[in-house]
């Protein structure tokens, strides 16, 4: 079992950055792959970013690529998502989740546990 609480999210203006972070408590941290997905409102569940469970690989959504950078530091049971030049459309629920797979999947039904959320809202 894998809880996950995300934090870091707050307004913040155009072109500024945040970082937000996702503590798990639980066992084997370094067994999950993990992910970032963000929902606005109205819209679907979107996959942000995915980290694999050594943090050697990743991959991002096109809309986010050179702008955010997913990382995880497994000796802290910690991932993080840097968020630079954000934009009024990064605007949305942040959600980190994990899976106990070496490479994260692209699909959020394919996450086993989830966190709760933690809003960004980026102004213009």
């Amino acid at each position: 079992q894998v809880q996950l609480v995300e934090s870091g999210g707050g307004l913040v203006q155009a072109g500024g950055s945040l970082r937000l972070s996702c503590a798990a408590s639980g066992r084997f941290f370094s067994s999950y792959a993990m992910g970032w997905f963000r929902q606005a409102p109205g819209k679907e569940r979107e996959l942000v970013a995915d980290i694999s469970w050594s943090g050697g690989r990743t991959s991002y959504a096109d809309s986010v690529k050179g702008r955010f950078t997913i990382s995880r530091d497994n000796a802290k049971n910690t991932m993080y998502l840097q968020m630079n030049s954000l934009k009024p459309e990064d605007t949305a629920v942040y959600y980190c989740a994990a899976d106990p797979t070496q490479y994260g999947p692209k699909e959020a039904a394919e996450y086993d546990y989830w966190g709760k959320g933690t809003q960004v809202t980026v102004s213009s």
